[in-house]
């Protein structure tokens, strides 16, 4: 008779208040001299919260909420904007400290990682789960001068939760066996996966809590939510979840956008704005080795209307110079549609893949290659020259002097790049 499975050990590394913490470091006699600090937006009330500081969520403070509501709940507060190469060589750091504790490392999102210990306990001797994940906090925050928090269990779904437990700044580790008990202290809005709309349904049957859930027969919450969703609600219920950590994982999308200081009417600085986003995200994806299948470009006029337009690409690019023409397109588009002032652009790449540099280029009429190695070479070199001197080296002209995450007024907000979505946060809909 065989043994049973080995229990997975499964940790999330969550950089606590990631944004908060890197325009501390990045401006230690300013932002990290404030205690009442938001990240995102302008002080003059543009823009959204990225992300706040502990003191101002006291106060009811959130990401994603405008900055002039986040500014009325706490008008001490100091606005800063952080700008995205900070923040992704920060994230670089965390990943590399990580990468030598641990033997498979996932980037889940800029500022969260999963690590799979499973079949360490001979190379640690033995050590408890939550003294190997307190050595690794202690040491990302030496070496990288990040302070994370670290939730552990047998899947990645616990290991969520179990981070939330432990901020900030703390480990917290649910034992294997314990997975349903721990789960069974949540509300079930806490589910990774349950959105307001699902959680709005759950409440409505007059489900809350997770007990809630376990209680009513299956049959019944098959008749009201469907076969799949129940059977993915008691599964989460019962704290089962995805227990893969896959360092090879792709990042599911890069994006940018930019609230400005004032409504822009203007289509030739419009095009300018998009055209600094467009470098910005062209050259985020060259250095995570990836290339993208599909452009999207995102407008938000003054009243707050939002709308979109997406194109794909016949093969992967990863080129300044292929992406902003059909960018440009896309909002001339969506200007023709409806001319009034902007209030925000956003440009994002999805549909990503790893770049394989041994692929043969598709031909297209005339015999060319839609983008050819000796561009991608070029823009490469580029990117070398930009790391070594800064990002605001070699840059297209339209957009020299406009400098990395703020306007040429210097009151634009860098709303900075798109986060990658668990698996286990999906909900089954």
């Amino acid at each position: 008779m065989s043994d049973p499975p080995t229990p997975r050990r499964i940790l999330l590394v969550d950089c606590d208040q990631f944004f908060v913490q890197v325009a501390r470091l990045e401006d230690p006699e300013g932002a990290g001299r404030a205690a009442l600090l938001i990240v995102g937006g302008s002080a003059s009330g543009r823009g959204v919260v990225t992300s706040a500081s502990y003191e101002c969520r006291a106060f009811g403070v959130r990401s994603a909420m405008p900055t002039g509501k986040a500014l009325r709940l706490c008008p001490n507060a100091m606005v800063v904007g952080v700008s995205r190469s900070a923040c992704s060589a920060r994230s670089r750091a965390v990943r590399e400290v990580l990468q030598d504790l641990a033997p498979v490392v996932q980037a889940a999102s800029i500022d969260e990682f999963y690590l799979d210990l499973t079949g360490t306990e001979r190379l640690f001797r033995g050590e408890p789960l939550e003294e190997t994940a307190e050595r690794i906090r202690r040491e990302v925050h030496e070496r990288s001068a990040i302070r994370v928090s670290i939730g552990g269990g047998t899947n990645r779904l616990v290991a969520k939760l179990a981070t939330r437990r432990a901020k900030p700044n703390g480990v917290h580790v649910v034992p294997s066996g314990g997975e349903a008990a721990f789960l069974a202290e949540h509300e079930l809005a806490d589910i990774p996966g349950v959105g307001p709309t699902l959680a709005g349904e759950l409440r409505g049957r007059g489900l809350r809590r997770v007990p809630d859930l376990l209680a009513v027969e299956r049959e019944w919450l098959v008749r009201w939510f469907g076969e799949r969703r129940a059977e993915w609600l008691r599964r989460r219920a019962l704290g089962v979840g995805s227990d893969e950590v896959n360092p090879r994982d792709p990042r599911k999308s890069i994006s940018a956008e930019r609230t400005f200081s004032r409504d822009i009417d203007d289509d030739d600085e419009l095009e300018r704005r998009m055209l600094k986003l467009t470098v910005g995200v062209a050259r985020q994806l060259r250095s995570e080795g990836l290339q993208a299948r599909t452009l999207g470009v995102k407008l938000r006029d003054g009243d707050f209307t939002t709308r979109s337009r997406s194109h794909t690409f016949p093969e992967p690019v990863e080129l300044d110079s292929t992406l902003f023409p059909v960018a440009r397109e896309l909002l001339a588009d969506l200007r023709r549609q409806r001319r009034t002032g902007a209030r925000l652009i956003g440009v994002g790449l999805s549909n990503l893949a790893e770049r394989d540099d041994g692929r043969q280029l598709a031909l297209f009429d005339g015999g060319e290659t839609f983008e050819s190695e000796r561009l991608r070479d070029l823009h490469r070199t580029m990117d070398g020259v930009r790391d070594r001197f800064g990002p605001d080296a070699l840059l297209p002209g339209r957009i020299v002097g406009d400098r990395e995450g703020r306007s040429l007024d210097g009151r634009d907000v860098d709303e900075g790049e798109g986060r990658m979505r668990d698996d286990d946060e999906r909900s089954a809909r």
